[in-house]
């Protein structure tokens, strides 16, 4: 296994070899999970896991799955979406075309909450998602659609906390087992995979969704991604955060104002 001291330059070889920049990642995280890795595929020392990185570059995008944090589920805080649909989409309304970017979208349960939601106040069939991941596993999974039944019963309980209209079954097919989302749902999102710490500006969005996301990446690095939700919103777009995630000493907050202050939902003002 690895300690503290080893971060940065397993850190220094990632980006040297394949390009990705984990500089701002919360150390304790990655240490963590890393170690998860290297016990997983048998790596004892911190020269295993170098030699791993440098001469099976087949293996670094499990690498990279297990590194990353893929962690989601149907209309998670309901008081969340709630508010979207009570602050949010009746400005959405007004724009003939929707475009929202749902950033570091795991395994695609929120996005597909947010369809259904949208589905419900007539929003989608104008709407266009984009749903994107730093994980080929995470993408793969949310692009199939299918969940395990187990938890439906609390997703149905948030969808109607939330505002849901119909019942949240109509919106799978079932085997008992698993579920899986409807086509008509699928339609209309874009699954993608992009790097919020090294690509840039793919799309103008008048929602963005980065929730819970922000939560392992520095002040430094945290201040990055925001500049670049930042400059894929028009001026009147909203960006949407985590409950532990804020604009509050980045050096773009003076550009939104504050719609809902528990939900972390802003809207760029200039």
């Amino acid at each position: 296994m690895i300690e503290f001291s080893d971060i940065d330059e397993i850190v220094f070889l990632i980006k040297k070899q394949y390009g990705y920049d984990f500089e701002g990642y919360s150390r304790a995280s990655l240490l963590r999970r890393i170690n998860r890795f290297m016990e997983l595929s048998g790596l004892v020392t911190i020269v295993h896991l170098k030699n791993e990185l440098v001469n099976n570059p087949e293996n670094f995008n499990t690498f990279i799955n297990e590194i990353v944090v893929n962690v989601s589920e149907f209309f998670r805080d309901p008081d969340f979406f709630k508010s979207l649909i009570n602050n949010v989409f009746p400005y959405l309304e007004s724009y003939p075309k929707i475009n929202i970017w749902s950033a570091g979208c795991s395994f695609g349960e929120e996005t597909y909450s947010l369809a259904i939601l949208l589905k419900e106040m007539n929003l989608l069939c104008k709407s266009r998602l984009y749903a994107t991941d730093i994980s080929t596993n995470a993408l793969d999974k949310s692009k199939k659609g299918i969940y395990s039944n187990k938890d439906f019963k609390e997703y149905s309980k948030n969808y109607f906390s939330c505002g849901g209209k119909e019942s949240l079954n109509q919106y799978f097919v079932s085997d008992g087992q698993k579920s899986i989302i409807n086509a008509e749902l699928k339609k209309d999102i874009l699954f993608s995979r992009h790097n919020l710490v090294t690509d840039g500006v793919f799309k103008e969005c008048q929602l963005i969704l980065c929730r819970n996301v922000l939560i392992y990446f520095n002040d430094e690095l945290q201040n990055k991604v925001l500049k670049l939700f930042y400059d894929s919103l028009p001026v009147h777009g909203f960006l949407a955060l985590g409950n532990k995630e804020t604009l509050r000493f980045s050096t773009i907050q003076d550009k939104f104002r504050i719609i809902d202050g528990k939900e972390k939902i802003y809207q760029k003002i200039k």
